[in-house]
């Protein structure tokens, strides 16, 4: 990594467009492709290598975002970042493969797209359980708020205000919105602000930044780290039911949508679904979750052909009498979560539970309805800080 830092640092932006040709020390060996190959493998390894603490892992464990602490380790961080935004900006101009995945708020940043509150979810599960909590329940008289965040810095404990004069001023529910939007700005974006503006300055070194901001973040993840070939038979046979059966007819149709996809869709249901298009080396039986292996799983959501099928990668539900309670779902179901943190304890008649990888599936009427909706659902993206 060092060595490699100190070499690719001294070169211009027109000397980073030029042929690639590795040498590993103490080895013979001419590079025709294969050496390059394995120093991007092992360079993707070294970016997320927590000795050098430049990335930590989100909820999932599958994909990364900068450290906003990355200065513990070295006073040459931020040349660092700006070091990997060209390694990574040189593969992608090469055609070459890394092994490297960033939260989808990190691959909206690098597009220059605007991100949501619930881009949040993948970074920080029980906060965006907090904010959905917030949005969906009146807080006036129950949560003691201002418009200011803690963070903690070697230990010590420093108040930040969201806007001017912010921990002088609560948080209503006149102004909830507000300062969701603004504390999830200061979570994916003013926290790591220099890291990301260090990364995208040796990024577009090397690539021009209104030829990528075409892609989506789906996209450019697969522009990165490349296509898996989803073997949908064993995502089949790996699939746990819950409200429905393997033979419900929803399910038979969802596998028949599914086969009719091509490998680039198939591989955008499983980045919805799972958080990542990155399936494990031992195929789909090897799926993690928050504490272990959680199988890709299907619930069944209410009958209503307007809701489109949802996803997260951790949630609660709960069910309150006949009626599904989720905030997965359209805003018209409702929205419940457990407490966590700041939050009163919310209980219902029945227990809910935590969930991984779960796809939330319409009872829908008909398979064109189903497909549809699934199809839209896979290739609509967030717009801005929105609220449903």
């Amino acid at each position: 990594f060092e060595d490699s830092f100190n070499q690719l640092s001294s070169k211009t932006a027109s000397q980073l467009k030029g042929k690639l040709s590795v040498v590993f020390q103490g080895e013979d060996g001419v590079d025709a492709g294969g050496l390059t190959r394995e120093w991007y493998t092992i360079i993707a390894r070294e970016i997320f290598n927590p000795n050098y603490a430049l990335f930590i892992p989100a909820a999932t464990h599958n994909v990364f975002q900068p450290n906003p602490n990355s200065f513990v380790n070295s006073e040459t961080h931020l040349q660092y970042f700006r070091f990997v935004g060209r390694v990574v900006g040189k593969a992608i101009y090469d055609g070459h493969l890394m092994d490297a995945r960033f939260t989808r708020s990190f691959y909206q940043h690098i597009l220059g797209k605007e991100l949501s509150y619930k881009d949040i979810e993948a970074v920080d599960p029980e906060y965006y359980k907090n904010l959905e909590w917030m949005l969906s329940n009146s807080i006036d008289g129950v949560l003691d708020l201002t418009f200011s965040t803690e963070i903690e810095h070697f230990g010590e404990t420093r108040i930040i205000d969201l806007k001017e004069g912010g921990r002088d001023v609560p948080v209503t529910d006149a102004n909830k919105k507000e300062y969701v939007k603004l504390v999830a700005q200061m979570k994916m974006t003013k926290a790591i602000e220099e890291q990301t503006s260090s990364f995208l300055e040796g990024f577009y070194e090397v690539l021009d930044k209104n030829l990528i901001s075409m892609f989506d973040a789906s996209e450019l993840e697969l522009l990165i780290s490349g296509l898996n070939e989803i073997d949908v038979s064993d995502l089949r046979s790996n699939t746990e039911y819950f409200g429905y059966s393997s033979n419900s007819v929803q399910i038979q149709w969802f596998w028949r949508a599914l086969n009719s996809f091509d490998n680039d869709m198939t591989a955008r249901l499983v980045q919805f679904v799972t958080g990542t298009a990155k399936v494990p080396l031992e195929g789909f039986s090897a799926l993690e979750g928050m504490n272990g292996p959680q199988k890709f799983n299907i619930h069944k959501a209410p009958k209503n052909d307007r809701l489109l099928p949802s996803a997260h990668t951790w949630y609660v539900r709960c069910y309150l009498g006949t009626f599904l309670i989720s905030h997965s779902v359209a805003s018209e179901v409702g929205v419940a979560s457990l407490a966590h943190s700041f939050l009163p304890v919310v209980l219902f008649p029945n227990p809910g539970f935590f969930s991984f990888n779960q796809l939330d599936l319409p009872e829908y009427s008909t398979y064109g309805v189903l497909k549809d909706r699934l199809v839209l659902a896979l290739k609509e993206g967030s717009e801005g800080f929105g609220f449903a």
